[in-house]
């Protein structure tokens, strides 16, 4: 019980007096060093199979396995605070690969909402960390981005594990909405931002009351894709230095 309350506020204690080695190669320093970092990026456009209905093009940073997948559990389950700088880099980098194939110099950067009791649980909400340093470092490198985290839950929904692409979709159907006191959108087309693509019945949720609300959204990236349900079309090879 007290692993969710604590470990945001221990964790990063433990960074300072008890530094943990690598995730990628078990080096001191760095919770992912820089060499693993690299190694980690592999920004592509990754698309679930099936494709849900209204899925934006979906890019990731890489499969949802090794250390990749150690660290986004590490950092939302634990409180591992120290690994944000390092996903939203990969996260940033990928948004960038993303831009360019689009074409697009402008971007509203909205977060896909955690569902509440997952943030109670965890004690920090993982997306909408990340989402800022990302529309930071889209600034650093010429894109005009602007973070809008104006999605929010409308109504409760069952968790998502163990459920198929089918029971996702309807378990999501209509669960996110416009927040009104999220205020006016920006008129740039929409870059959703989530930590992991499945089945992509979140980022379609997303997508569409986002496009409810009149606005374009033309892309979606994450963090990592999980391996059954991704099929990867371009891969670069690159690094968002800060």
């Amino acid at each position: 019980m007290l692993g969710p309350v604590l470990g945001p506020v221990v964790g990063p204690w433990l960074d300072l007096v008890l530094p943990r080695p690598c995730l990628g190669c078990g080096a001191a320093g760095a919770r992912l060093c820089e060499g693993c970092l690299g190694r980690l990026a592999d920004p592509a456009r990754r698309t679930p199979d099936p494709v849900p209905a209204g899925l934006p093009a979906c890019w990731s940073a890489g499969p949802y396995t090794g250390a990749l997948r150690t660290a986004l559990v590490a950092c939302k389950e634990r409180g591992e605070a120290s690994l944000g700088a390092a996903l939203a880099d990969l996260l940033a980098f990928t948004a960038l690969t993303a831009l360019t194939a689009s074409g697009d110099a402008a971007v509203t950067v909205v977060p896909v909402p955690s569902a509440r009791r997952a943030i109670k649980g965890r004690g920090h909400d993982v997306v909408g960390a990340l989402a800022a340093p990302v529309v930071r470092q889209l600034r650093a490198h010429g894109v005009a981005a602007t973070l809008w985290p104006g999605l929010g839950q409308v109504r409760r929904v069952a968790d998502q594990a163990g459920l198929s692409s089918t029971e996702r979709a309807a378990n999501l159907a209509a669960s996110l909405g416009v927040r009104r006191a999220a205020g006016t959108p920006p008129a740039a087309p929409v870059l959703l931002v989530d930590d992991i693509v499945t089945t992509g019945a979140t980022l379609a949720e997303a997508a569409r009351a986002l496009r409810a609300a009149g606005l374009r959204v033309p892309l979606a990236v994450t963090v990592g894709a999980t391996r059954r349900s991704t099929r990867p079309h371009v891969a670069t090879r690159r690094r968002v230095s800060e």
